[in-house]
């Protein structure tokens, strides 16, 4: 099983937009999906609702191997399988950040016996549950929109990532994606070629627009390409790319 963790210390970015076409697309591949939402906010839980397998994701840090292996033992799902976010999740801070780790680390290991994939969806703030979650990951994702508060959150994240991967190694950063971007509004135009010159091989090679169909499909609980308007067929095809690309970046075997 492989971990992606998308992340980035600033809200409104894109984490759970990217995380639920993620499981979407995977789960039409034909792979088994486990979506652990670390943000108290809840949204990648609310979309994903219907994929709902009653397992909170504080247990994730809590709960001995047996608890969680039996829960999804015969587990019946159609290929995704949401770990949601609940209250308890609030008290991860006051957890030593090094137990945290270990334990999901642990937790992620167990649901590798019934799982291909794994993506956890974090808050936008450097908690314990952000940090292990960063710790315990294969690789990491971080959508970016074209803002200058957005611009100096990927700074602080970039200092990041450099400093926790001294501790997880394996840890692989797939790219910044920018998102959100509006090619009629010139600051965004100018905000994403100062990133790519200022971090050329951490950008990812393509953007996704401000498209309005997204934040309806996310609404809708549905994937983008559900969207029955033409006004989706550019979004459909902007989010199939970014699957393609984490797919293939991830090296998943079907």
């Amino acid at each position: 099983m492989k971990t992606l963790v998308t992340t980035i210390q600033k809200g409104g970015q894109g984490k759970t937009f990217a995380t639920c076409h993620l499981a979407f697309d995977f789960q039409e591949r034909g792979l088994r999906v486990a979506v652990i939402d670390l943000d108290t906010q809840g949204n990648a839980s609310w979309t994903l609702a219907e994929h709902d397998s009653g397992y909170q994701a504080s247990r994730m840090f809590t709960a001995n191997t047996d608890e969680l292996r039996g829960w999804f033992t015969n587990k019946k799902d159609d290929g995704i399988a949401l770990i949601a976010a609940d209250a308890s999740l609030a008290n991860l801070d006051k957890m030593h950040l090094g137990k945290a780790a270990g334990a999901l680390r642990v937790s992620i290991e167990v649901l590798s016996e019934f799982f291909d994939v794994c993506l956890i969806d974090t808050a936008p703030s450097l908690g314990v549950a952000m940090t292990a979650a960063v710790l315990a990951a294969d690789y990491m994702l971080s959508p970016i929109e074209m803002e200058a508060y957005s611009l100096q959150g990927m700074k602080k994240m970039v200092a990041v990532i450099s400093n926790l991967r001294k501790q997880n190694p394996k840890l692989k950063f797939l790219g910044m994606l920018p998102n959100k971007v509006d090619a009629r509004k010139p600051r965004h135009v100018v905000n994403l070629a100062a990133l790519q010159q200022a971090y050329p091989k951490l950008v990812v090679p393509f953007s996704v627009g401000a498209r309005d169909s997204i934040a309806q499909a996310l609404g809708e609980q549905i994937p983008v390409w559900k969207i029955k308007k033409t006004a989706a067929r550019k979004a459909s095809q902007e989010v199939r790319e970014l699957a393609d690309y984490v797919f293939n970046r991830m090296e998943i075997l079907q």
